[in-house]
């Protein structure tokens, strides 16, 4: 134990706010749903199903990281960073690419799907 190197101050701030940051995706869908709706004419139910959508893609999208182990297969840090990247784009394309409905499904089934990259749990106790 003595001989571990000091972690520099910045790392826990740094995780706090990627881990926030990443949060995120899953809650800005929820914030525009009701202009979702309006904007592409949606019926009554589709909010939900833009919700499911997001559930379902973290779903599929633990089940194939764990799987294929992703995060213990390569760099934890850059499995998070690209997985976040790409969820991001994913959120992006709900608004500049979806044309309908299944476009906005889609999009939102992606965000939930690179939103559940995980940590292997060798590296959870960082700080």
């Amino acid at each position: 134990m003595k001989n571990q190197p000091l972690r520099p101050v910045w790392v826990l701030p740094v995780i706090v706010f990627s881990q926030f940051a990443g949060t995120s995706l899953w809650f800005a869908g929820n914030a525009i749903a009701g202009d979702l709706q309006s904007e592409f004419s949606l019926g009554d139910g589709a909010v939900e199903d833009l919700t499911s959508a997001v559930q379902l893609g973290f779903i599929t999208g633990t089940l194939v990281f764990a799987f294929l182990s992703l995060a213990d297969r390569y760099s934890p840090s850059k499995v998070f960073f690209y997985s976040t990247l790409l969820g991001a784009i994913a959120n992006l394309g709900v608004y500049f690419i979806a044309n309908g409905f299944i476009g906005l499904i889609s999009f939102r089934f992606l965000t939930g799907f690179f939103f559940s990259r995980r940590l292997p749990r060798r590296h959870e106790n960082i700080c």
